[in-house]
């Protein structure tokens, strides 16, 4: 069975799972970007890396210590989140969301709106 982050990722519009690095880490893309870089041990999501708004990557550092600068990325635009059961699983889904958003909307606009038309 998938872990519920990994199947909330693939439920995006034009979501895809991919392995740049070898088996592990799983990296989430839209567009051929990344979006969400996902640690797994012992067959369940630990970490997830997220695209962020600096400003508001920022804040959820202050505010949760499950929240991290982004492990080998760039820690401005980066959050690497630990799934420890500290966070809400909404407040992952909207850190993902966020993510894939910020993601989808450095697109070209023909690729944006080719994703936005997709019925999956």
């Amino acid at each position: 069975m998938r872990d519920p982050l990994i199947t909330y990722c693939l439920s995006k519009k034009a979501a895809a799972e991919d392995y740049p690095f070898g088996p592990l880490p799983l990296v989430m893309k839209v567009g051929g970007k990344m979006f969400a870089l996902i640690t797994i041990t012992e067959e369940k999501v630990s970490h997830i890396s997220l695209k962020c708004d600096p400003v508001i990557a920022e804040n959820l550092r202050e505010q949760h210590e499950a929240v991290q600068p982004g492990y080998h990325l760039n820690k401005k635009h980066w959050n690497t989140v630990a799934i420890d059961g500290s966070l809400t699983e909404a407040d992952v889904h909207d850190m993902i969301d966020h993510s894939y958003d910020l993601v989808l909307k450095s697109l070209p606009k023909t690729q944006r709106l080719a994703i936005s038309q997709r019925l999956v």
